[in-house]
């Protein structure tokens, strides 16, 4: 049995399938069976109604160099699919910006958690064995 009340179903969005095999068999191995996984792009338009979701967890690529903005792109979409919070993972560097952007357009924003993700070298263009970057875990929540 699932340690996500049974009650509730948990839908997984992730489009790298690497991903969803480390998923499954997580799943599989902490007995979660409650949990549907969808292969999709979140960023691309979907059958997805807005709202169609309570709540969203996600931890969304950073935004950096290449992909600069893309960690917003995320979170509006997040924002768009869920009636609830949006709870995520960002660079603490960009914590004043998404906090005004998100104000500006009539959402809270609370820090839940600071902390220290590694990120191991995974391209040639990392010098470094592994980088310590900082993180905010952010609740964003409509203002009431």
């Amino acid at each position: 049995s699932s340690g996500i009340n049974a009650e509730y179903g948990v839908t997984a969005l992730e489009v790298d399938p690497d991903a969803i095999e480390d998923l499954a068999g997580n799943l599989e191995e902490y007995e979660m069976d409650n949990v549907d996984v969808v292969q999709c792009d979140v960023t691309a338009p979907s059958s997805f109604k807005e709202g169609v979701f309570d709540t969203a967890i996600m931890n969304p690529p950073f935004g950096t160099k290449n992909n600069e903005g893309i960690d917003m792109v995320f979170l509006d979409r997040a924002l768009e699919l869920c009636r609830g919070s949006v709870y995520s993972f960002h660079k603490s560097s960009t914590r004043e910006f998404i906090t005004r952007r998100m104000e500006s357009r009539g959402y809270h924003v609370t820090v839940l958690a600071e902390m220290k993700f590694s990120i191991p070298q995974m391209y040639k263009m990392h010098r470094k064995k592994e980088v310590l970057v900082d993180v905010d875990f952010i609740r964003v929540a409509r203002e009431r």
